[in-house]
């Protein structure tokens, strides 16, 4: 079960000649978060800007990283700062006064919403949001590993000896690599990538395989009749 900060602020729907009027008092919300930046006897925490927040009454809330899994959010009217949301961990800080509600997240995003509005679900800022990638290894003929990545900048290969030394590096960019006597290559076949593996020294014999990394088709040339073209036979697996 998460842990959820809960702390109350006063409403930020003001104009800004009356900004002042509504900074808390001494011993309000401000003291009840003792990590806050410039909460008396406390020393100011070292904070990157990550990205700054309207709110759901016109208020502003700016967004810091102050160390590892640590999220703070100075809520704003003007340029008075009225409290600082404080999210450590998976610790989830809530504060809400007059109406408005607002929610700062393990992972530094910030929502916030008026009494009696639909909650909204957290949209990450773009800067922010996690991306995922896939990625699995294949042992290619020649003994290599081949590490097939599909993500958010496309797919690419990355091939190393079974110790780890890297060989080969693929993209769609740079498609195509050589390495003694082998051959990789990324194909584009449609919508789908194909990643191709050519043995040069028997004369082009070849291992195609998905993302997946399941070996879908093969290519063995019969090069017995000297001085002719060798036999392609292509094999489909599964």
């Amino acid at each position: 079960m998460r842990n959820t900060r809960r702390t109350t602020f006063r409403s930020a729907a003001v104009v800004a000649g009356a900004a002042a009027l509504l900074a808390l008092p001494v011993g309000s919300a401000l003291a009840a978060s003792p990590a806050s930046p410039g909460a008396p006897g406390t020393a100011p925490s070292v904070r990157a800007y990550v990205t700054t927040v309207r709110l759901a009454d016109g208020s502003l809330a700016k967004v810091y990283k102050a160390g590892a899994g640590r999220f703070e959010a100075d809520v704003l009217a003007g340029s008075t700062r009225l409290d600082t949301l404080v999210s450590k961990g998976a610790a989830v800080a809530y504060g809400q006064s007059n109406g408005l509600h607002v929610v700062l997240r393990p992972d530094g995003t910030v929502t916030s919403w008026m009494e009696g509005a639909p909650k909204p679900a957290p949209k990450p800022d773009a800067a922010q949001q996690i991306t995922t990638e896939s990625s699995v290894r294949v042992t290619t003929p020649d003994g290599r590993i081949a590490k097939l990545v599909d993500g958010p900048k496309g797919k690419r290969v990355k091939v190393s000896t079974p110790y780890g030394r890297a060989v080969a590096a693929l993209d769609l960019e740079r498609p195509s690599a050589y390495d003694d006597g082998w051959t990789y290559r990324l194909v584009q076949d449609g919508k789908r990538v194909k990643f191709v593996v050519i043995d040069g020294r028997s004369g082009g014999n070849s291992w195609v395989y998905d993302f997946d990394g399941r070996l879908i088709e093969t290519y063995t040339v019969d090069t017995a009749k000297k001085g002719g073209p060798g036999l392609v036979v292509l094999r489909h697996h599964g």
